[in-house]
C-alpha cells in the first residue's frame, strides 16, 4: 500500500495529502501570512459556499476582523493554465462572498484583481495590500 506524502495545513489544523495543487495552496497561505501579514486565524482553506443549490469550495478566503470576507484565492496545480475557466470559477464564488480582491495562482503565475467601486468592475493590479491596509 502506497502512502502519499502529507503536509500540515495550519488553517484546517490537520495533515492533508501533498498534491501539486495543495503545494500551491500551502505556499500561498504562507506568503499571505509572512509577506502580507494576513493573520492565520482570519483565513480559511477549502471554505464551503452554496451557489444556486450547488456547493463549492474556495481554496482560500481571508476575512477582516469582523469576519467579513475580503479576499478569495483560487489555487491550481502548476500544470493548469490560468484561463477564462478559472476566472469564471472564482467569479462564481464571488457572487456569494462579494469580496474586494480576487487572486488566481498556479504557483508559476499569479493574477491579482481589485474591485473598482467607481467603475463597477474588477481590474488587474500588480499586488494586493498588506492586511492592515485593507
Amino acid at each position: 500500500m502506497e502512502t502519499r506524502e502529507q503536509i500540515f495545513d495550519p488553517l484546517r489544523k490537520k495533515r492533508v495529502a501533498l498534491t501539486p495543487e495543495e503545494r500551491v495552496r500551502q505556499f500561498f497561505i504562507t506568503w499571505l501570512n509572512r509577506e502580507r501579514k494576513y493573520p492565520l486565524a482570519l483565513m480559511a482553506s477549502e471554505y464551503t459556499i452554496k451557489y444556486n443549490s450547488a456547493r463549492y469550495r474556495c481554496d482560500i478566503v481571508c476575512f477582516n476582523r469582523e469576519l467579513q470576507p475580503l479576499v478569495i484565492v483560487e489555487c491550481k496545480s502548476p500544470d493548469v493554465k490560468l484561463d477564462n475557466h478559472v476566472a469564471e470559477q472564482i467569479s462564481r464564488y464571488n457572487m456569494v462572498l462579494r469580496v474586494k480582491y480576487l487572486i488566481i495562482t498556479n504557483g508559476a503565475e499569479t493574477y491579482f484583481c481589485r474591485y473598482d467601486d467607481m467603475a463597477g468592475r474588477y481590474e488587474f493590479t500588480d499586488d494586493i495590500p498588506f492586511y492592515d491596509q485593507m
